[in-house]
């Protein structure tokens, strides 16, 4: 009799658990499911973001990219305060307020670039932001190991975080810059120069760039043999006509620094950092010695490697890259502008 029962019980055992069986199949295992959603990159952007105008498109395309997630954007070189309030402009018209923006080390020197989009920073109103430094610092605390520092500017916040706190500093998962160059100088993006040039962000502040390379944190360099990368007038004009937030502010801020610079083309180095930082496969580093005089040229010597370096970029694949994510950002919002 129990066998009997058994074998009418069962039937109904199996009809009674199948949907229960059938929804785990479909939502899929949770670790699975976890999995599927990649996890974004914690990055910190030092820029001296006003001067050219590489810096600018560079912000647009790490706004662009839902792979970096940006705990703040941090000020850089000369007018510092200027700065952040063309940052807090940018971020406020593409919708990103949420970013902290925070004002780096006020430092000036010999041969330092013209602020050419002045004029559009000075519209934003002034408003109290943290240090740098202290912003920095406190963030690797918080993400010990997990933070991508890209630098596109001379290094000096970099270097006095490192003075500050090194022990915080050497917690940064790894820092990223445009910088240096080792085979070839401005205006020479194909063939070898036997004369590569002082790059600026390294010569500006050689002390501090000195103590980047050398402060044991894992550093990729992307020099100017890289990063010669022009944003010519047919995709300018592709780019501008979008007229997003983030292409319209790109358009007026290209005007004015066409304007100051009596350029047309910018040339976009500090886009090939961020574009690595994102993607390594955008432009293979080789492990590297870099060694820096008081000129601020950058020389590989033998020796242990303090740095991995990008000495070649492939253009198509960066613009075909590059384009549709500065195209394709639609966020919006709405700022107060000074009369």
């Amino acid at each position: 009799m129990r066998l009997v029962k058994r074998s009418l019980l069962f039937p109904l055992f199996c009809i009674a658990i199948a949907p229960l069986i059938s929804g785990a199949f479909e939502k899929g295992p949770p670790a699975l499911a976890a999995e599927a959603a990649p996890r974004q990159q914690l990055v910190i952007i030092d820029t001296d973001i006003g001067d050219d105008i590489d810096d600018a498109f560079a912000i647009g395309l790490a706004l662009a990219s839902p792979e970096l997630k940006i705990l703040g954007i941090t000020s850089a070189w000369g007018d510092t305060a200027l700065r952040a309030r063309l940052l807090d402009r940018l971020l406020c018209d593409t919708g990103r307020s949420d970013i902290p923006v925070a004002v780096g080390v006020e430092k000036h020197g010999p041969g330092e670039a013209m602020f050419s989009q002045a004029r559009w920073a000075a519209r934003q109103a002034e408003k109290a932001h943290p240090a740098a430094v202290d912003f920095l610092l406190e963030q690797v605390r918080q993400h010990p190991g997990e933070i991508t520092l890209i630098g596109i500017a001379p290094l000096t916040n970099l270097a006095a975080a490192m003075e500050r706190d090194p022990a915080t500093f050497k917690k940064l998962k790894r820092i990223v810059i445009m910088g240096g160059s080792i085979h070839r100088g401005y205006g020479d993006p194909y063939a070898p120069n036997p004369h590569p040039d002082a790059e600026y962000n390294i010569a500006r502040d050689v002390a501090a760039a000195r103590a980047v390379f050398n402060a044991g944190v894992p550093l990729t360099v992307m020099p100017l043999d890289a990063t010669q990368l022009k944003l010519d007038e047919m995709k300018r004009q592709q780019l501008f006509t979008e007229s997003t937030n983030l292409t319209d502010d790109l358009a007026l801020l290209y005007l004015q620094w066409a304007e100051g610079f009596r350029q047309q083309t910018p040339i976009l180095y500090d886009d090939v950092a961020v574009a690595y930082a994102i993607d390594p496969a955008m432009c293979p580093a080789s492990p590297m010695r870099i060694e820096i005089d008081d000129k601020g040229f950058t020389r590989a010597v033998s020796g242990a490697a303090n740095s991995s370096v990008c000495l070649n970029s492939d253009s198509d694949r960066f613009f075909n890259f590059y384009m549709p994510r500065l195209m394709q950002q639609k966020l919006a919002g709405s700022c107060a502008k000074l009369p």
